[in-house]
């Protein structure tokens, strides 16, 4: 069992560089199947539904797709692609998480052969965590 990934942000490069962090601190196990998809279609900040839909094709593996959104607009464009049922894969799911640590919970979880609930409740716990 395979849960895919995505990660949805106004900025590609956020969205870049939180996949691979996330995905670097995964550890050994399975690996884990994760796509950015940041920025407007022009490069700039922005959302683009398209890059949405594509990267979670991309990850999918037939056992669900977690995404992951940084905020606004971002998830506001996620919603309405969930809400349309056919432009996303079946199974894909808009995951309430902090950006960061919620990757990164749900990288690790979903490389341990999770399933798409286990992986969304571990992102989902991840405002949680106490800095202090």
């Amino acid at each position: 069992m395979t849960v895919g990934l995505v990660l949805v942000s106004h900025s590609a490069q956020v969205a870049e560089s939180v996949a691979r962090m996330a995905t670097g601190l995964s550890g050994g196990g399975t690996e884990v199947p994760v796509a950015a998809a940041g920025g407007a279609p022009d490069g700039g900040l922005g959302t683009d539904a398209g890059k949405i839909t594509a990267a979670a094709h991309s990850v999918d593996r037939g056992d669900g797709v977690a995404v992951l959104a940084d905020l606004g607009s971002a998830v506001l464009t996620v919603k309405a692609l969930i809400a349309e049922g056919d432009e996303l894969p079946p199974g894909t799911r808009l995951v309430d998480a902090p950006f960061v640590e919620g990757a990164v919970a749900a990288v690790v979880t979903a490389s341990t052969g999770a399933d798409l609930d286990a992986v969304a409740a571990a992102a989902q716990d991840a405002y949680t965590y106490r800095k202090t």
